[in-house]
């Protein structure tokens, strides 16, 4: 081959990693940079030494050619978690590797003639080949940082030029990026060019400790090579926004530091190297909760004094330390509560905006999230500007998985150089942002000395963070001598845990890399977790498993990708007629993980599930306990921050007497004190049970929510609920000859249910394949007698599975408008962990309105109920089930005391519960919803299905992570349970 590029093989050749491109640096040039992002001219061939002649057809950059209809490429989106998807073992590649050709004209600006010129390529995936008007530029590898080359000697201002971008999807490097998400291929963020001064700042490095003093060390070079003579470098900061910062100040340089003016010229010709340094009066500190930032020039200058390149930074000043086995920020130990995140949008895969960025992270910290994981590589560079602005504690993790082949390759030198380049250049972007407060190795590369190596390189270049890597945790949590500061096991046992920091070994934080797995309806025993996590001194919280729901939006009729003109086409979870979420396995391809790419605590459109609501309860910064000489006890659990920010409401919800409402008066309290204050209403004689509800949001507008945005709702009961006298017998009951209830509201009478459609939990953890071996999900009832006794009538039936035989009897007592249910199930000992014990019925049509006392109003489960306050909730019932991704059990109530279903006439049905149980009122039968893949297989019943059950399982994490405590089991023996039906 001519081309010296290609004949390098780069997607064959571990050891070809970057010909020609640029050391990485943090010197932002996207201000003035001239953006080559919009339509190219496009070919895919089907591997990289294919000629590329034929037609060419049109592809938008930034973007993946697997998401856009491009010359009919047959190269979809492909999820597999593990597995790679080629045979080949490292470092090989397949022969039949997807390549494409990216080509446009160029303009350089003709005020660029004698400037130096340097071509930027976001990220590209995974090999990236550079040619300009045919010329071999360079080369690069590493998916998800930017490549850039000096282009001065190839592109010439006032003329046109075509650059040619050549991606190859496969390489060696595929192999440490197996990543847990889809597998795509082409140009995920912008091209830029821009141009310098041959005379140029080649890196910045800020280092902005929380006692105020600043350092800022320079590395200057020049396009001609040597440094010219008299070259020095200033620096100015100015204050945070706000009228309380203080002026500007000058930085001055360095004197034990000036190679500039060296007396030697050779060291300052070779070096090029300044120091600037400032200390700051009062300064006013970073934090994820007080995110303050002052704005940093810094210019280089000529021996004339012109300036001949600058650079503008943002600062946030604090430190970052380990004492022991605490995390501490600014000296304070913080609670992490952290989520996962990969770049991605349903309609462009893995190319992200700034405006979705920005949305992902107000969306975040509406609801209690102060940290990411960049999983499980950096992020696009503005994500952390943006966490720098909101507020965002950021573990930064390096472009390394190799999780289908970790144990060879952790220890293989071939891959030695990857892995150190990755993780460098990765500390190399991002150093200068307060908001990364840990690099993280990567993630699922067993551990070898590739990490040492990497770590070693971070250890000496930035000694101000600490690192952490959880392939070290083989090794043991407390081992001192692994390439990991921070012990972050991923989903393990909370007893583990909470044993680790009891034992008096503990030698480290322990912060969980991810801890409660979002797949469906998911993340049981959050609360628990959180309830250990605070009373535990050595656990300081973890990273949740992740934001996204990775469904793309997909075309029924073609089956392909929708691609960027898809806005309109889905709200609040819900796909219109003819689309519908994919996952794995719907863009044809036989060997995938199906549905394990949905795993977020947001759908793919951003709508939030339930543990979203969950969450931010659990993250409540100001916390309502109960009674203290007669007063309720409210304590500021931030670590920074007053409560002067916030506003109250107070709401009383008494069962039997509505709800009152009273402005309240937040305390002045610094973070972690305590104060006693009156209850805001004199409780009525009546009203039957009482809860009281502190509705706490935002003061004040603020750049993540606008002021009145919803901040928490922490809520404790001021009276129990008195026990409820037998009701009067009225009327007659009446049964069929099976012995089953007939009332005029029910198109399908009260029987027995044991099942529930399977979460992906349930499935995943080997409970829904118990559950179907016992039989549970075709039970097979048989009447075993009917009694009249008084006016009531007892029936005695036997449920057949399997595996055993459950009796159940239903005692019908008539009352006032309508009938007692009484219920009795008897499991065997084999049935020691089903999904439910209850009753399902179901209405007829017309009953659209669910009105109810309980928790609510978002949908809760036994184990995930925390952030769903008591109080009288109505919610229509077409908006009470969640369209997780996979059809399953969904839309679940727990703690209901009483509800109505009713039409707009106000007719319909009346249920009261004996004690708070779990209820779900959907359109949906549990076999309807077991049946189906995609939610546009679902056909909803005109009337409701209606669950009441006695006990019902937890969700736990077992999809990836453990399961629900046993605690939220439900056992086998006698379970009883009674309801009452009136008409309204």
């Amino acid at each position: 081959m001519s081309d010296p590029l290609l004949a390098l093989s780069p997607w064959r050749s571990p050891e070809v990693t970057s010909w020609r491109r640029l050391p990485m640096n943090a010197v932002d040039r996207r201000a003035g940079a001239h953006s080559l992002d919009g339509d190219w001219r496009f070919r895919l061939l089907p591997a990289p030494d294919a000629p590329v002649g034929g037609d060419w057809s049109s592809a938008a950059v930034p973007g993946v050619w697997t998401m856009q209809n491009v010359q009919g490429t047959v190269d979809l989106p492909r999820y597999l978690n593990i597995r790679m998807p080629f045979p080949e073992f490292p470092p090989l590649s397949p022969d039949a590797n997807p390549t494409g050709v990216y080509e446009r004209e160029v303009d350089v600006p003709a005020d660029w003639a004698g400037r130096r010129i340097v071509l930027q390529v976001g990220a590209a995936e995974s090999v990236l080949l550079v040619h300009v008007d045919g010329r071999p530029v360079g080369l690069s590898k590493d998916s998800r940082l930017a490549a850039e080359f000096d282009v001065s000697d190839v592109l010439s201002p006032g003329r046109p030029s075509v650059v040619r971008l050549t991606v190859v999807k496969w390489s060696d490097a595929s192999h440490i990026e197996d990543q847990d998400h889809w597998w795509h291929g082409g140009i995920t963020r912008s091209v830029l060019l821009y141009a310098t001064d041959p005379l140029y700042l080649a890196d910045v490095d800020v280092r902005a400790s929380a006692e105020g003093e600043l350092r800022v060390d320079c590395r200057v070079r020049d396009a001609g090579g040597a440094l010219p003579a008299g070259w020095y470098v200033t620096g100015e900061l100015d204050a945070p926004d706000g009228p309380d910062g203080p002026g500007g100040l000058t930085l001055a340089q360095d004197a034990e530091f000036d190679l500039a003016n060296a007396e030697d010229d050779r060291v300052s010709a070779f070096l090029g190297e300044a120091r600037l340094h400032a200390r700051v009066p009062e300064v006013r500190t970073w934090t994820a909760e007080t995110p303050e930032l002052y704005g940093l020039t810094v210019r280089l200058h000529r021996a004339d004094g012109s300036v001949a390149d600058a650079s503008r930074h943002r600062v946030g000043f604090r430190d970052v330390t380990i004492v022991g086995r605490d995390l501490l920020v600014n000296g304070e130990r913080i609670f992490v509560r952290g989520v996962n995140r990969h770049d991605f949008h349903p309609l462009t895969g893995r190319t992200v905006s700034v405006e979705d960025m920005r949305a992902d992270l107000v969306l975040l910290k509406r609801f209690g999230f102060n940290a990411i994981r960049t999983a499980h590589y950096p992020n696009d560079p503005a994500l952390y500007d943006l966490a720098d602005e909101i507020g965002f504690y950021v573990v930064d993790e390096a472009d390394i998985e190799s999780h289908d082949h970790a144990h060879e390759i952790a220890d293989d030198p071939r891959y030695l150089n990857a892995f150190v380049d990755r993780v460098s250049r990765m500390v190399l972007r991002d150093k200068n942002h307060p908001s990364v407060i840990v690099w993280s190795l990567g993630n699922e590369s067993d551990y070898g000395a590739n990490h040492d190596a990497a770590a070693g390189w971070v250890r000496r270049h930035d000694p101000t963070r600490p690192l952490q890597y959880e392939g070290a945790a083989k090794r043991g949590w407390a081992d001192p001598h692994v390439a990991s500061d921070i012990a972050c096991p991923m989903y393990a046992p909370l007893e583990d845990c909470v044993a680790h920091a009891l034992s008096g070994l503990q030698t480290k934080p322990l912060i969980q890399c991810e801890y409660s797995h979002a797949m469906g309806n998911s993340n049981g025993t959050l609360a628990d977790h959180w309830a250990a996590i605070e009373a535990t001194p050595g656990l300081q919280g973890g990273f949740i498993w992740e934001f996204w729901d990775h469904g793309i939006l997909q075309s029924v009729n073609d089956g392909r990708p929708v691609g960027r003109g898809g806005a309109g086409l889905y709200d609040n979870g819900v796909t219109a007629p003819g689309y519908r979420w994919a996952y794995g396995g719907d863009f044809g391809e036989t060997d995938h993980d199906g549905a394990f790419i949905a795993d977020g605590v947001v759908l793919p459109d951003r709508t939030v599930k339930p543990v979203m609501y969950e969450h931010r309860e659990l993250a409540a910064p100001l916390r309502l306990r109960g009674f203290r000489h007669e007063g309720l006890v409210l304590s500021n659990h931030q670590h920074f921050r007053g409560l002067e920010w916030l506003a109250g409401e107070w709401e009383l919800s008494l069962a039997h007497g509505g709800t009152l409402t009273a402005a309240a008066d937040l305390p002045d309290l610094r973070p972690g004190e305590t104060a006693v204050v009156p209850l805001p209403f004199e409780l009525p004689a009546d009203g039957g049970e009482a809860w009281l509800t502190l509705r706490v949001t935002t003061a004040e507008d603020l750049p993540w929510a606008p002021r009145g945005t919803p901040v928490c709702a922490p809520q404790v009961r001021l009276r129990a609920a008195e026990p409820a006298g037998a009701p009067a017998v009225s009327g007659r009951v009446e049964t069929d000859a099976e012995g089953l209830l007939v009332h005029p509201l029910l198109t399908s009478s009260p029987t027995l249910s044991l099942w529930r459609a399977p979460t992906d939990n349930d499935e995943l953890g080997g409970m829904a394949l118990r559950w179907r071996t016992w039989g549970l999900d075709s039970l097979v009832r048989k009447l075993v007698s009917v009694r009249q006794e008084g006016d009531g009538v007892t029936v005695l039936s036997e449920y057949a599975a399997t595996a055993g035989v459950v009796r159940h009897r239903q005692v019908f007592t008539p009352v006032e408008g309508g009938v007692r249910v009484d219920e009795q199930a008897e499991l065997p000992e084999e049935f020691d962990d089903v999904a439910r014990v209850g009753t399902v019925f179901e209405t007829v049509a017309g009953l659209d309105l669910l009105e109810w006392f309980g928790q609510g109003p978002w949908e809760s489960y036994p184990d995930r109920s925390g952030g769903a306050p008591v109080g009288h909730h109505r919610v229509p019932v077409d908006e009470l089930f969640t369209p997780y991704l996979r059809p399953q059990e969904s839309g679940g109530r727990h703690g209901v005391r009483r509800f109505t279903l009713s039409a707009p006439d106000a007719t319909g049905l009346a249920v009261t519960l004996d004690e708070p149980r779990q209820i779900s009122v959907t359109r949906y039968r549990a076999e309807d919803l077991t049946a189906a893949s995609h939610h546009d297989e679902l056909v909803p019943r005109a009337g409701c299905v209606v669950h009441l059950d006695a006990a019902h399982r937890g969700l736990g994490t077992a999809s990836c992570g453990p399961d629900t405590f046993p605690s939220y089991l439900v056992a086998p023996g006698v379970h009883r349970w009674s309801w009452t039906l009136r008409v309204l």
